[in-house]
Protein backbone atom coordinates (compact mmCIF):
# COMPACT_ATOMS: atom_id res chain seq x y z
CA UNK A 1 0.00 0.00 0.00
CA UNK A 2 1.77 3.05 -0.99
CA UNK A 3 0.89 6.18 0.85
CA UNK A 4 1.51 9.73 0.95
CA UNK A 5 3.90 10.74 4.33
CA UNK A 6 0.26 12.66 5.76
CA UNK A 7 -1.47 9.52 4.83
CA UNK A 8 0.98 7.91 6.88
CA UNK A 9 0.22 9.81 9.99
CA UNK A 10 -2.70 9.60 10.21
CA UNK A 11 -2.83 5.50 9.61
CA UNK A 12 -0.01 5.64 12.19
CA UNK A 13 -2.53 7.33 14.85
CA UNK A 14 -5.29 4.99 13.54
CA UNK A 15 -3.18 1.76 14.52
CA UNK A 16 -2.49 3.21 17.87
CA UNK A 17 -6.11 3.34 18.32
CA UNK A 18 -5.86 7.04 18.74
CA UNK A 19 -9.25 9.05 19.04
CA UNK A 20 -8.42 12.60 19.57
CA UNK A 21 -5.62 14.75 18.41
CA UNK A 22 -5.31 18.46 19.69
CA UNK A 23 -3.78 21.12 17.49
CA UNK A 24 -3.89 24.08 15.31
CA UNK A 25 -3.33 23.88 11.74
CA UNK A 26 -0.18 26.07 9.83
CA UNK A 27 1.28 26.07 6.52
CA UNK A 28 4.09 22.77 7.39
CA UNK A 29 1.55 20.72 8.18
CA UNK A 30 -1.19 21.47 5.90
CA UNK A 31 -0.91 17.95 3.93
CA UNK A 32 -1.88 16.31 7.34
CA UNK A 33 -4.83 18.24 8.10
CA UNK A 34 -5.88 17.79 4.69
CA UNK A 35 -5.71 13.73 5.57
CA UNK A 36 -7.44 14.50 8.67
CA UNK A 37 -10.38 15.63 6.98
CA UNK A 38 -10.59 12.70 4.97
CA UNK A 39 -11.33 10.78 7.71
CA UNK A 40 -13.58 10.04 11.08
CA UNK A 41 -11.89 8.08 13.42
CA UNK A 42 -9.16 10.35 14.36
CA UNK A 43 -10.97 13.10 16.05
CA UNK A 44 -9.22 16.69 15.15
CA UNK A 45 -9.92 19.43 18.17
CA UNK A 46 -9.15 22.76 17.41
CA UNK A 47 -7.69 24.88 20.09
CA UNK A 48 -6.84 28.54 19.97
CA UNK A 49 -3.28 27.95 20.99
CA UNK A 50 -0.80 25.72 20.39
CA UNK A 51 0.08 25.70 24.39
CA UNK A 52 -3.31 24.43 25.23
CA UNK A 53 -2.88 22.10 22.31
CA UNK A 54 0.16 20.64 24.44
CA UNK A 55 -1.81 21.06 27.57
CA UNK A 56 -5.23 19.41 26.72
CA UNK A 57 -3.19 16.23 25.51
CA UNK A 58 -1.62 16.34 28.82
CA UNK A 59 -4.44 16.35 30.42
CA UNK A 60 -5.74 13.49 28.40
CA UNK A 61 -3.18 11.65 29.25
CA UNK A 62 -3.07 11.76 33.09
CA UNK A 63 -7.02 10.91 33.44
CA UNK A 64 -7.05 8.05 30.78
CA UNK A 65 -3.36 6.42 31.15
CA UNK A 66 -2.58 6.81 27.09
CA UNK A 67 -0.33 9.20 25.43
CA UNK A 68 -2.39 11.92 24.39
CA UNK A 69 -1.44 13.48 21.27
CA UNK A 70 -1.18 17.63 19.82
CA UNK A 71 -0.28 18.78 16.38
CA UNK A 72 1.50 22.15 15.71
CA UNK A 73 2.97 23.99 12.56
CA UNK A 74 6.32 24.93 12.59
CA UNK A 75 8.19 28.17 13.48
CA UNK A 76 5.57 29.97 16.27
CA UNK A 77 3.43 27.09 16.51
CA UNK A 78 6.55 24.27 18.11
CA UNK A 79 7.20 27.31 20.68
CA UNK A 80 4.53 28.02 21.27
CA UNK A 81 3.82 24.35 22.24
CA UNK A 82 7.29 24.52 24.19
CA UNK A 83 5.52 25.43 27.54
CA UNK A 84 3.21 22.60 27.29
CA UNK A 85 5.84 20.19 26.52
CA UNK A 86 8.06 21.29 29.54
CA UNK A 87 4.83 21.06 32.03
CA UNK A 88 4.15 17.42 30.40
CA UNK A 89 8.09 16.61 31.00
CA UNK A 90 7.93 17.60 34.67
CA UNK A 91 5.43 15.73 35.58
CA UNK A 92 5.98 12.70 33.53
CA UNK A 93 3.40 12.71 31.32
CA UNK A 94 2.63 10.54 28.10
CA UNK A 95 2.61 12.84 25.55
CA UNK A 96 3.25 12.72 21.43
CA UNK A 97 3.36 15.89 19.51
CA UNK A 98 3.69 15.96 16.06
CA UNK A 99 5.27 19.72 14.52
CA UNK A 100 5.62 20.40 11.02
CA UNK A 101 9.22 21.54 9.40
CA UNK A 102 10.40 23.08 6.70
CA UNK A 103 11.15 21.22 3.51
CA UNK A 104 14.06 19.24 3.99
CA UNK A 105 16.22 21.59 1.41
CA UNK A 106 15.15 24.41 2.91
CA UNK A 107 16.37 23.16 6.98
CA UNK A 108 19.16 25.77 8.27
CA UNK A 109 18.42 28.64 5.44
CA UNK A 110 16.22 30.76 7.71
CA UNK A 111 13.39 29.94 6.24
CA UNK A 112 9.54 31.33 6.90
CA UNK A 113 8.55 29.57 9.93
CA UNK A 114 11.70 27.92 10.33
CA UNK A 115 12.90 26.53 13.88
CA UNK A 116 15.06 24.30 15.52
CA UNK A 117 13.07 22.37 16.91
CA UNK A 118 14.78 18.97 17.99
CA UNK A 119 17.75 21.60 19.58
CA UNK A 120 14.98 24.25 20.81
CA UNK A 121 13.01 20.81 22.68
CA UNK A 122 15.75 18.48 23.43
CA UNK A 123 15.99 19.50 27.22
CA UNK A 124 12.28 19.13 27.81
CA UNK A 125 11.43 15.71 26.33
CA UNK A 126 12.26 12.43 26.45
CA UNK A 127 12.92 12.37 23.10
CA UNK A 128 12.56 13.78 20.19
CA UNK A 129 13.10 12.89 16.11
CA UNK A 130 13.77 14.92 12.90
CA UNK A 131 12.35 13.05 9.89
CA UNK A 132 14.12 13.21 6.96
CA UNK A 133 12.94 9.93 5.12
CA UNK A 134 9.09 9.44 4.22
CA UNK A 135 10.02 5.78 5.28
CA UNK A 136 10.89 6.42 8.59
CA UNK A 137 7.63 8.34 9.39
CA UNK A 138 6.08 5.20 10.47
CA UNK A 139 9.34 3.00 12.28
CA UNK A 140 9.51 6.35 14.63
CA UNK A 141 5.97 7.04 15.36
CA UNK A 142 5.99 3.48 16.30
CA UNK A 143 9.04 4.48 18.40
CA UNK A 144 7.32 7.70 19.55
CA UNK A 145 4.61 5.70 21.42
CA UNK A 146 6.54 3.19 22.90
CA UNK A 147 9.08 6.00 24.35
CA UNK A 148 6.31 7.97 25.68
CA UNK A 149 4.09 5.20 27.64
CA UNK A 150 7.09 2.85 28.88
CA UNK A 151 9.38 3.18 31.22
CA UNK A 152 9.25 6.83 33.41
CA UNK A 153 6.73 8.42 30.65
CA UNK A 154 7.13 11.60 28.99
CA UNK A 155 6.74 13.81 25.89
CA UNK A 156 8.06 12.72 22.73
CA UNK A 157 8.12 15.10 19.68
CA UNK A 158 8.16 14.09 15.91
CA UNK A 159 8.89 16.91 13.92
CA UNK A 160 8.35 16.20 10.09
CA UNK A 161 9.12 18.37 6.72
CA UNK A 162 6.56 19.40 4.58
CA UNK A 163 8.13 17.72 1.65
CA UNK A 164 7.99 14.78 3.65
CA UNK A 165 4.38 14.38 4.38
CA UNK A 166 4.03 15.12 0.62
CA UNK A 167 6.20 12.20 -0.24
CA UNK A 168 5.11 8.82 -0.78
CA UNK A 169 6.24 5.24 -0.28
CA UNK A 170 4.98 1.74 1.35
CA UNK A 171 3.28 1.67 4.34
CA UNK A 172 3.72 -1.21 6.93
CA UNK A 173 3.01 -0.51 10.69
CA UNK A 174 5.71 -2.49 12.80
CA UNK A 175 4.03 -4.77 15.41
CA UNK A 176 6.55 -3.95 17.99
CA UNK A 177 9.39 -1.86 18.10
CA UNK A 178 12.99 -2.87 20.09
CA UNK A 179 15.47 0.15 20.83
CA UNK A 180 18.32 -1.35 21.52
CA UNK A 181 20.23 1.72 23.81
CA UNK A 182 16.40 1.63 25.46
CA UNK A 183 15.60 -0.92 28.17
CA UNK A 184 13.87 -0.11 31.18
CA UNK A 185 14.00 -2.13 33.83
CA UNK A 186 10.33 -3.33 34.97
CA UNK A 187 11.00 -5.97 37.82
CA UNK A 188 12.71 -5.27 41.27
CA UNK A 189 15.51 -7.08 41.84
CA UNK A 190 14.45 -9.66 44.35
CA UNK A 191 17.31 -9.33 46.79
CA UNK A 192 16.71 -5.81 47.05
CA UNK A 193 12.85 -6.15 47.52
CA UNK A 194 13.65 -9.25 50.41
CA UNK A 195 16.37 -6.24 52.47
CA UNK A 196 13.32 -3.73 51.77
CA UNK A 197 10.82 -5.89 53.54
CA UNK A 198 13.33 -7.22 56.33
CA UNK A 199 13.63 -3.29 57.15
CA UNK A 200 9.72 -2.34 57.22
CA UNK A 201 9.92 -6.13 59.60
CA UNK A 202 12.08 -3.99 62.21
CA UNK A 203 10.37 -0.63 62.13
CA UNK A 204 9.11 1.06 64.47
CA UNK A 205 8.05 4.25 63.17
CA UNK A 206 7.26 3.41 59.41
CA UNK A 207 6.26 5.48 57.03
CA UNK A 208 4.83 5.30 53.40
CA UNK A 209 5.50 8.42 50.94
CA UNK A 210 4.10 8.10 47.46
CA UNK A 211 4.34 10.11 44.49
CA UNK A 212 2.71 10.46 40.86
CA UNK A 213 4.38 7.85 40.02
CA UNK A 214 1.80 5.25 42.06
CA UNK A 215 -0.80 7.09 39.29
CA UNK A 216 1.33 6.67 36.39
CA UNK A 217 1.94 2.84 37.28
CA UNK A 218 -1.75 2.60 37.67
CA UNK A 219 -0.84 1.12 40.96
CA UNK A 220 -3.05 2.43 43.40
CA UNK A 221 -4.73 -0.59 44.39
CA UNK A 222 -1.48 -2.15 45.13
CA UNK A 223 -0.82 0.45 47.21
CA UNK A 224 -3.63 -0.04 49.47
CA UNK A 225 -3.19 -3.84 50.23
CA UNK A 226 0.27 -3.34 51.10
CA UNK A 227 -0.23 -0.09 53.46
CA UNK A 228 -3.39 -1.89 55.20
CA UNK A 229 -0.97 -5.20 55.17
CA UNK A 230 1.26 -3.16 57.46
CA UNK A 231 -0.81 -0.63 59.17
CA UNK A 232 1.66 2.23 58.40
CA UNK A 233 0.74 5.66 57.78
CA UNK A 234 0.99 7.11 54.48
CA UNK A 235 1.27 10.41 53.01
CA UNK A 236 1.01 11.15 49.41
CA UNK A 237 2.95 14.43 47.12
CA UNK A 238 1.17 17.11 45.40
CA UNK A 239 0.86 14.62 42.54
CA UNK A 240 0.25 11.91 44.12
CA UNK A 241 -3.19 12.89 45.67
CA UNK A 242 -5.55 10.10 45.01
CA UNK A 243 -3.43 7.32 44.68
CA UNK A 244 -4.16 6.36 48.28
CA UNK A 245 -7.74 7.30 49.49
CA UNK A 246 -7.54 10.66 51.30
CA UNK A 247 -10.23 9.28 53.47
CA UNK A 248 -8.75 6.56 54.34
CA UNK A 249 -7.76 6.55 58.23
CA UNK A 250 -4.20 5.45 57.36
CA UNK A 251 -3.96 8.45 55.36
CA UNK A 252 -1.99 11.58 57.16
CA UNK A 253 -2.15 14.24 54.22
CA UNK A 254 0.03 15.79 51.85
CA UNK A 255 3.47 16.62 53.04
CA UNK A 256 5.81 19.49 52.03
CA UNK A 257 5.62 22.65 51.61
CA UNK A 258 1.76 23.30 51.75
CA UNK A 259 1.37 19.92 53.75
CA UNK A 260 -0.12 19.09 56.78
CA UNK A 261 1.56 19.37 60.43
CA UNK A 262 0.97 15.65 60.80
CA UNK A 263 2.48 14.45 57.41
CA UNK A 264 5.81 16.60 57.79
CA UNK A 265 6.04 15.57 61.44
CA UNK A 266 5.40 11.51 60.51
CA UNK A 267 8.23 12.08 57.58
CA UNK A 268 10.76 13.77 59.86
CA UNK A 269 10.30 11.28 62.76
CA UNK A 270 10.03 8.12 61.23
CA UNK A 271 12.65 5.26 61.03
CA UNK A 272 12.01 3.65 58.38
CA UNK A 273 10.76 5.67 55.26
CA UNK A 274 9.45 3.66 52.03
CA UNK A 275 9.49 6.03 49.05
CA UNK A 276 7.19 4.72 46.47
CA UNK A 277 6.99 6.66 42.37
CA UNK A 278 8.30 9.81 44.44
CA UNK A 279 11.95 11.57 44.08
CA UNK A 280 12.50 13.62 47.23
CA UNK A 281 11.38 16.76 45.35
CA UNK A 282 12.60 20.12 46.72
CA UNK A 283 8.55 21.53 47.91
CA UNK A 284 8.50 17.77 49.31
CA UNK A 285 11.39 17.38 52.19
CA UNK A 286 12.31 21.03 52.14
CA UNK A 287 16.44 21.58 52.65
CA UNK A 288 17.89 17.83 52.40
CA UNK A 289 20.28 18.62 55.13
CA UNK A 290 17.64 19.47 58.15
CA UNK A 291 15.45 15.98 56.63
CA UNK A 292 19.22 14.40 57.30
CA UNK A 293 19.37 15.50 60.70
CA UNK A 294 17.01 12.62 61.98
CA UNK A 295 18.77 9.57 61.22
CA UNK A 296 16.04 6.96 59.10
CA UNK A 297 16.79 4.11 56.92
CA UNK A 298 15.21 4.73 53.48
CA UNK A 299 13.92 2.16 50.40
CA UNK A 300 13.08 4.12 47.38
CA UNK A 301 11.23 2.09 44.61
CA UNK A 302 11.01 4.11 41.33
CA UNK A 303 11.67 3.16 37.65
CA UNK A 304 13.75 5.46 36.70
CA UNK A 305 17.84 4.94 38.39
CA UNK A 306 18.43 8.46 38.15
CA UNK A 307 16.05 9.53 40.72
CA UNK A 308 16.99 7.47 43.23
CA UNK A 309 19.93 9.09 45.90
CA UNK A 310 19.75 12.13 43.59
CA UNK A 311 18.39 14.62 46.85
CA UNK A 312 18.72 12.11 49.61
CA UNK A 313 20.70 8.79 49.90
CA UNK A 314 18.88 5.88 50.23
CA UNK A 315 19.78 2.50 51.75
CA UNK A 316 18.04 0.18 49.59
CA UNK A 317 16.96 1.29 45.91
CA UNK A 318 14.79 -0.80 44.09
CA UNK A 319 14.31 0.02 40.32
CA UNK A 320 11.51 -1.38 38.44
CA UNK A 321 8.09 -0.34 37.67
CA UNK A 322 6.06 0.55 41.23
CA UNK A 323 3.46 -1.83 40.20
CA UNK A 324 5.41 -4.95 39.79
CA UNK A 325 7.28 -4.28 42.91
CA UNK A 326 4.46 -3.53 45.18
CA UNK A 327 3.06 -7.04 43.51
CA UNK A 328 5.97 -8.58 44.68
CA UNK A 329 5.99 -7.40 48.11
CA UNK A 330 2.27 -8.00 48.67
CA UNK A 331 3.21 -11.54 47.78
CA UNK A 332 5.81 -12.11 50.40
CA UNK A 333 3.64 -10.48 52.73
CA UNK A 334 0.83 -12.77 51.77
CA UNK A 335 3.64 -15.75 52.10
CA UNK A 336 4.37 -14.68 55.94
CA UNK A 337 2.92 -13.85 58.92
CA UNK A 338 5.82 -11.26 60.15
CA UNK A 339 4.57 -7.85 60.42
CA UNK A 340 6.22 -4.80 62.57
CA UNK A 341 5.84 -4.69 65.94
CA UNK A 342 2.12 -4.38 66.63
CA UNK A 343 2.65 -2.21 70.13
CA UNK A 344 5.49 -0.36 68.46
CA UNK A 345 2.87 0.86 65.61
CA UNK A 346 0.42 1.52 68.24
CA UNK A 347 2.68 4.28 69.75
CA UNK A 348 3.64 5.66 66.67
CA UNK A 349 -0.24 6.18 65.43
CA UNK A 350 -0.65 7.35 69.22
CA UNK A 351 1.91 10.11 68.25
CA UNK A 352 0.73 10.77 64.87
CA UNK A 353 -3.10 11.31 66.17
CA UNK A 354 -1.25 13.92 69.16
CA UNK A 355 -0.12 15.32 65.82
CA UNK A 356 -2.95 15.66 64.20
CA UNK A 357 -4.81 17.56 66.95
CA UNK A 358 -3.22 20.52 65.94
CA UNK A 359 -5.65 20.20 63.59
CA UNK A 360 -3.84 22.41 60.80
CA UNK A 361 -5.81 23.12 58.12
CA UNK A 362 -8.79 25.14 60.28
CA UNK A 363 -9.78 28.58 58.97
CA UNK A 364 -11.62 31.27 60.65
CA UNK A 365 -14.97 30.87 58.54
CA UNK A 366 -16.49 34.30 57.60
CA UNK A 367 -20.05 35.41 57.28
CA UNK A 368 -19.68 38.57 55.56
CA UNK A 369 -16.66 37.49 53.05
CA UNK A 370 -15.91 34.19 50.79
CA UNK A 371 -13.51 32.13 52.03
CA UNK A 372 -11.67 29.95 49.27
CA UNK A 373 -11.35 27.32 51.56
CA UNK A 374 -15.22 27.51 52.04
CA UNK A 375 -15.64 26.91 48.24
CA UNK A 376 -13.04 23.80 47.84
CA UNK A 377 -14.70 22.28 50.67
CA UNK A 378 -18.47 23.22 49.26
CA UNK A 379 -17.48 22.15 45.78
CA UNK A 380 -16.31 18.33 47.49
CA UNK A 381 -19.04 18.23 49.46
CA UNK A 382 -21.82 19.23 45.94
CA UNK A 383 -19.57 16.77 43.88
CA UNK A 384 -19.47 13.74 46.49
CA UNK A 385 -15.46 13.64 45.53
CA UNK A 386 -16.86 12.39 42.38
CA UNK A 387 -15.27 15.27 39.88
CA UNK A 388 -12.49 15.61 37.72
CA UNK A 389 -10.77 18.53 39.37
CA UNK A 390 -8.22 20.50 37.18
CA UNK A 391 -6.17 23.11 38.41
CA UNK A 392 -4.09 26.14 37.71
CA UNK A 393 -1.34 27.12 39.82
CA UNK A 394 -1.33 29.43 42.97
CA UNK A 395 -3.09 29.53 46.03
CA UNK A 396 -6.03 28.17 44.54
CA UNK A 397 -4.13 24.81 43.54
CA UNK A 398 -3.05 24.55 47.58
CA UNK A 399 -5.99 24.86 48.73
CA UNK A 400 -7.97 22.42 46.31
CA UNK A 401 -5.01 20.03 47.02
CA UNK A 402 -5.75 20.41 50.83
CA UNK A 403 -9.34 20.51 50.72
CA UNK A 404 -10.63 18.54 48.42
CA UNK A 405 -10.44 14.77 49.19
CA UNK A 406 -9.55 12.28 46.21
CA UNK A 407 -10.31 8.96 46.67
CA UNK A 408 -9.19 7.57 43.39
CA UNK A 409 -6.40 8.38 41.10
CA UNK A 410 -6.44 10.53 37.86
CA UNK A 411 -9.05 12.73 39.17
CA UNK A 412 -6.71 15.32 40.40
CA UNK A 413 -4.93 17.00 37.10
CA UNK A 414 -2.35 19.93 37.72
CA UNK A 415 0.82 21.47 37.10
CA UNK A 416 3.45 20.43 39.80
CA UNK A 417 6.84 19.82 38.57
CA UNK A 418 6.57 23.03 36.34
CA UNK A 419 3.88 25.28 37.91
CA UNK A 420 2.39 26.32 34.70
CA UNK A 421 -0.66 29.03 35.15
CA UNK A 422 -3.06 28.68 32.49
CA UNK A 423 -2.99 24.75 32.48
CA UNK A 424 -6.36 24.98 33.88
CA UNK A 425 -9.08 25.03 31.45
CA UNK A 426 -7.31 23.42 28.47
CA UNK A 427 -6.81 20.21 30.61
CA UNK A 428 -10.16 20.57 31.28
CA UNK A 429 -10.90 20.47 27.99
CA UNK A 430 -8.71 16.98 27.69
CA UNK A 431 -10.21 15.18 30.61
CA UNK A 432 -13.59 16.13 29.20
CA UNK A 433 -13.08 15.18 26.29
CA UNK A 434 -11.68 11.48 27.46
CA UNK A 435 -14.66 11.18 30.32
CA UNK A 436 -17.10 12.30 28.03
CA UNK A 437 -20.50 13.03 31.23
CA UNK A 438 -18.40 12.99 33.94
CA UNK A 439 -18.17 16.29 35.85
CA UNK A 440 -15.20 17.80 35.53
CA UNK A 441 -14.41 21.18 37.82
CA UNK A 442 -11.35 24.23 37.20
CA UNK A 443 -10.08 25.74 39.92
CA UNK A 444 -8.19 28.51 38.94
CA UNK A 445 -7.59 32.07 40.09
CA UNK A 446 -8.32 35.63 38.11
CA UNK A 447 -4.25 35.50 36.85
CA UNK A 448 -4.42 31.94 35.66
CA UNK A 449 -7.41 31.91 34.07
CA UNK A 450 -6.65 34.85 31.88
CA UNK A 451 -3.40 32.97 30.51
CA UNK A 452 -5.51 30.28 28.21
CA UNK A 453 -8.77 32.25 28.11
CA UNK A 454 -9.28 32.28 24.71
CA UNK A 455 -10.21 28.03 25.14
CA UNK A 456 -13.36 28.75 26.51
CA UNK A 457 -14.03 29.28 22.22
CA UNK A 458 -13.05 26.11 22.26
CA UNK A 459 -14.83 25.02 25.12
CA UNK A 460 -18.21 26.11 23.02
CA UNK A 461 -17.23 24.85 19.77
CA UNK A 462 -17.28 21.49 21.44
CA UNK A 463 -19.85 21.86 23.86
CA UNK A 464 -17.53 21.18 26.84
CA UNK A 465 -19.47 21.66 29.89
CA UNK A 466 -16.80 21.99 32.11
CA UNK A 467 -17.55 24.39 35.28
CA UNK A 468 -14.82 27.26 36.64
CA UNK A 469 -14.56 27.79 39.79
CA UNK A 470 -12.28 31.42 39.80
CA UNK A 471 -11.20 32.37 43.16
CA UNK A 472 -10.98 35.82 42.33
CA UNK A 473 -9.16 37.64 45.18
CA UNK A 474 -7.47 40.45 42.92
CA UNK A 475 -4.28 39.27 43.52
CA UNK A 476 -1.47 37.59 42.24
CA UNK A 477 -2.21 35.18 45.54
CA UNK A 478 1.21 33.10 45.92
CA UNK A 479 3.48 36.31 45.32
CA UNK A 480 1.30 38.16 47.86
CA UNK A 481 2.15 35.55 50.27
CA UNK A 482 5.65 35.48 50.03
CA UNK A 483 5.50 39.16 49.99
CA UNK A 484 3.75 39.96 52.72
CA UNK A 485 5.66 37.28 54.84
CA UNK A 486 8.99 37.45 53.46
CA UNK A 487 8.98 40.92 51.78
CA UNK A 488 8.54 43.59 54.43
CA UNK A 489 4.60 43.93 52.13
CA UNK A 490 5.87 45.52 49.54
CA UNK A 491 3.36 44.46 46.83
CA UNK A 492 5.29 44.69 43.77
CA UNK A 493 3.40 44.26 40.74
CA UNK A 494 1.22 41.44 42.55
CA UNK A 495 -1.66 43.47 42.53
CA UNK A 496 -4.33 42.10 39.40
CA UNK A 497 -5.72 45.83 38.53
CA UNK A 498 -8.32 46.68 35.25
CA UNK A 499 -9.92 42.92 35.53
CA UNK A 500 -12.91 41.76 33.15
CA UNK A 501 -16.35 41.03 34.45
CA UNK A 502 -15.97 37.44 34.48
CA UNK A 503 -19.28 36.55 34.31
CA UNK A 504 -19.79 38.80 31.08
CA UNK A 505 -16.64 37.75 29.42
CA UNK A 506 -17.89 33.90 30.08
CA UNK A 507 -21.24 35.38 28.28
CA UNK A 508 -19.62 36.99 25.35
CA UNK A 509 -17.96 33.28 24.59
CA UNK A 510 -21.64 31.76 24.91
CA UNK A 511 -21.66 29.78 28.30
CA UNK A 512 -22.95 31.16 31.42
CA UNK A 513 -21.29 33.62 33.90
CA UNK A 514 -22.09 33.73 37.52
CA UNK A 515 -20.37 36.08 39.75
CA UNK A 516 -20.78 35.32 43.41
CA UNK A 517 -20.20 37.93 45.87
CA UNK A 518 -21.48 36.38 49.56
CA UNK A 519 -20.76 33.31 51.75
CA UNK A 520 -24.32 32.29 51.66
CA UNK A 521 -24.40 32.25 48.09
CA UNK A 522 -21.55 29.85 47.36
CA UNK A 523 -23.35 26.67 47.79
CA UNK A 524 -26.75 27.50 45.73
CA UNK A 525 -24.50 28.74 42.61
CA UNK A 526 -22.36 25.52 42.60
CA UNK A 527 -25.35 23.29 42.90
CA UNK A 528 -27.28 25.56 40.43
CA UNK A 529 -23.74 25.02 38.40
CA UNK A 530 -23.94 21.36 37.91
CA UNK A 531 -27.27 20.79 37.53
CA UNK A 532 -26.46 22.98 34.35
CA UNK A 533 -25.18 19.40 32.40
CA UNK A 534 -24.41 20.54 29.32
CA UNK A 535 -23.55 23.86 29.77
CA UNK A 536 -19.67 25.45 30.60
CA UNK A 537 -20.54 27.66 33.86
CA UNK A 538 -17.69 30.34 34.75
CA UNK A 539 -18.36 30.98 38.57
CA UNK A 540 -16.22 33.85 39.65
CA UNK A 541 -16.40 33.87 43.30
CA UNK A 542 -15.42 37.39 45.02
CA UNK A 543 -12.54 35.64 47.97
CA UNK A 544 -11.22 36.82 50.61
CA UNK A 545 -8.03 39.18 49.74
CA UNK A 546 -5.99 38.74 52.73
CA UNK A 547 -6.25 34.72 52.90
CA UNK A 548 -3.18 32.91 53.03
CA UNK A 549 -2.14 29.22 52.54
CA UNK A 550 -0.92 27.74 55.93
CA UNK A 551 0.78 25.70 56.87
CA UNK A 552 3.60 26.77 54.79
CA UNK A 553 7.13 26.13 54.68
CA UNK A 554 9.47 28.58 53.57
CA UNK A 555 12.06 27.54 50.72
CA UNK A 556 15.20 26.33 51.95
CA UNK A 557 13.43 25.79 55.99
CA UNK A 558 12.93 21.90 57.18
CA UNK A 559 10.06 20.23 57.37
CA UNK A 560 9.21 20.72 60.78
CA UNK A 561 9.83 24.15 60.38
CA UNK A 562 6.68 25.37 59.51
CA UNK A 563 4.53 28.60 59.84
CA UNK A 564 0.96 26.88 61.04
CA UNK A 565 -0.74 29.89 60.93
CA UNK A 566 -0.37 34.30 60.90
CA UNK A 567 0.00 33.94 64.69
CA UNK A 568 3.44 32.01 63.90
CA UNK A 569 4.76 34.83 62.15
Amino acid sequence: MVLTGAEIVIRCLQEEKIEHVFGYPGGAVLHIYDELFKQESVRHVLVRHEQAAVHAADAYARSTGRAGVALVTSGPGVTNAVTGIATAYMDSIPVVIISGQVPVPAIGQDAFQEVDTVGITRPCVKHNFLVKDVRDIAPTMKKAFYLAESGRPGPVLVDIPKDVTAARCEFRYPADISIRSYNPVVKGHQGQIRKALQLIFEAKRPMIYTGGGVTLADASEKLIRFAKSLGAPVTNTLMGLGGFPATDKLFVGMLGMHGTFEANMSMQYCDVLIAIGARFDDRVIGDPAHFGQVPRKIVHIDIDPSSISKRVKVDVPIVGDVGEVLDELNRMLDATAERPDAQAISDWWKQIDAWRTRDCLAYKNSDEIIKPQFVIQKLYEITKGEAFVTSDVGQHQMWAAQYYLFDKPRRWINSGGLGTMGVGIPYAMGVQLAHPGSPVAVVTGEASVQMCIQELSTCKQYRLPIKICNLNNRYLGMVRQWQQLFHGNRYSESYMDSLPDFAKLAEAYGHVGLRIDKPGDVEGALRESFKRKNELVFLDFQVDQTENVYPMVQGGKGLTEMILSSEDL
